[in-house]
């Protein structure tokens, strides 16, 4: 059953000990694409995954409009610095992207007006100005094939030269050699030392 803005930012709220005005921009535009691809929320399968730009408020509102989550492989976060959203049916593979309007700001202050600052203004003013006026939609083809960001679950491999499992399909293979993204030379880190567990004792 589709939830009201008021409970999905209650929701939201309570995961994130506090509304903010990001939050009510997450659910809104979870709302919003719901619309546009026709289909309901929040969901309890795998029909729709969930792009954020963002990590933090934004992405609180989405889980609780959209009941996707990264546990359930449903949201995944590319943390481009930005308050948007690609939102996807896996079914049809229709994908829209919602960015607030440059105007949504100023526009806040309009639609409350009585507010006693603008972050007051925005917490207020985004849950209803109007969809169109609020976002900025494209419709979008997705760089990378839906069936590769979705992977294979349940795939397992080990990499060759680490020895470190890799799970869902996210193995770099070439030439019989198999490795993880990280020793392909696309890693986060570098290790400094290799630690063992030492005795509470020693």
């Amino acid at each position: 059953m589709m939830h009201t803005l008021d409970e999905i930012l209650r929701e939201s709220s309570a995961r994130h000990k506090h509304l903010c005005p990001r939050q009510v921009l997450g659910a809104r535009m979870a709302l919003y694409a719901s619309e546009l691809l026709g289909i309901e929320l929040p969901r309890r399968d795998k029909r729709l995954l969930v792009i954020a730009e963002t990590d933090g408020c934004t992405v609180d509102g989405l889980i609780a409009a959209t009941g996707c989550h990264v546990g359930g492989r449903t949201l995944r976060i590319l943390d481009f610095g930005k308050v948007a959203a690609t939102c996807i049916d896996t079914y049809t593979e229709s994908a829209f992207r919602l960015v607030p309007t440059s105007e949504s700001r100023s526009l806040a202050l309009d639609y409350s007006p009585n507010s006693r600052t603008h972050w007051e203004a925005m917490l207020k003013g985004y849950q209803v100005i109007p969809n169109e006026t609020l976002f900025k939609i494209q419709v979008v083809k997705l760089e990378v094939p839906l069936a590769e960001i979705i992977s294979k679950p349940g795939r397992k491999s080990e990499c060759m030269q680490c020895g470190e499992e890799i799970i869902n399909g996210r193995e770099i293979s070439s030439r019989d050699v198999v490795l993880c993204r990280a020793c392909a030379g696309d890693g986060y880190f570098q290790v400094v030392e290799d630690c063992r567990a030492v005795d509470a004792g020693d």
